[in-house]
């Protein structure tokens, strides 16, 4: 049986937390509510691939966050963009849980430009999910796409759809991996600040809706703030960018759960 009843369990605990096998990344990105898919840097990797073909140096990201002080929901990530002569290639991974329930993701991707307005991404992951001996283990292939358009300078839209062919946890009550789709945009408002808002549907899960803001406080001193409902948290951040190196600090707040502290780092090569 290994994983036969393990269904409901991984869906009661995880849903708590986040969509089974989807988890967002990158600090930046926490730091404004989530709101990720219109804007391009390293955790496009986990947020859009698509909008990783706007990259064009080498880029490490490795982060850590910790979901409502509880040291049994502890998430670390790793994520690299590569980029070729033609399109940029993305490898990446997460470990999140402890070691009575544990979730991993490896993944591969790639992604280039279709036009001067128009990129697209491709990636699959080897994922897996493990609840103790006693339910066993499941481990199994994940696809996800995107889209990225710069309408202008000023504006961004993107799309991305998270576990394309609905893969399976379990054959217990047809339990699957969460199919998530999200289209959302960003606005530049000035050479300071910028805005962004998105649509996420997981298809078990009602509509949630994402938005933040980035300002540039001083020279290379970022702001953050943003917002998502279903369930409602709040989100705030600080990130400071050195000529190659940049640091992101924050955390949301769950108006049930509490606080979710987050830092990441990222290296990018000189252009």
């Amino acid at each position: 049986g290994g994983v036969q009843s393990k269904g409901k369990e991984v869906a009661l605990f995880n849903g708590v937390v986040f969509a089974q096998g989807w988890y967002p990344s990158g600090t930046r990105a926490n730091s404004m509510g989530g709101a990720s898919v219109s804007y391009s840097d390293v955790w496009s990797y986990y947020n859009n691939p698509g909008a990783s073909a706007e990259i064009t140096e080498l880029s490490i990201g490795a982060g850590y966050e910790n979901r409502f002080l509880l040291k049994e929901l502890q998430m670390q990530t790793l994520a690299a963009a590569i980029p070729l002569k033609v399109g940029v290639i993305t490898v990446g991974g997460h470990m999140y849980g402890y070691n009575k329930f544990r979730s991993s993701k490896a993944g591969l991707g790639y992604s280039m430009k279709l036009s001067e307005m128009l990129s697209a991404g491709v990636q699959i992951n080897y994922q897996g999910i493990r609840l103790t001996e006693n339910y066993g283990s499941k481990n199994t292939l994940t696809g996800e796409a995107g889209l990225f358009c710069k309408v202008n300078e000023k504006i961004n839209v993107g799309f991305s759809i998270f576990n394309l062919g609905r893969t399976k946890l379990s054959d217990f009550e047809d339990d699957r991996f969460s199919t998530v789709l999200k289209l959302g945009g960003s606005y530049l408002l000035s050479e300071k600040a910028l805005i962004a808002a998105e649509v996420e549907k997981d298809l078990e899960n009602p509509i949630r809706l994402k938005a933040g803001v980035e300002y540039l406080l001083i020279d290379n001193l970022y702001l953050r703030g943003g917002m998502a409902t279903g369930p409602t948290e709040f989100s705030f951040g600080l990130g400071y960018h050195f000529t190659q190196f940049q640091i992101d600090l924050g955390s949301s707040y769950h108006q049930l759960l509490g606080w979710a502290p987050n830092v990441s780092f990222v290296f990018n090569s000189k252009k």
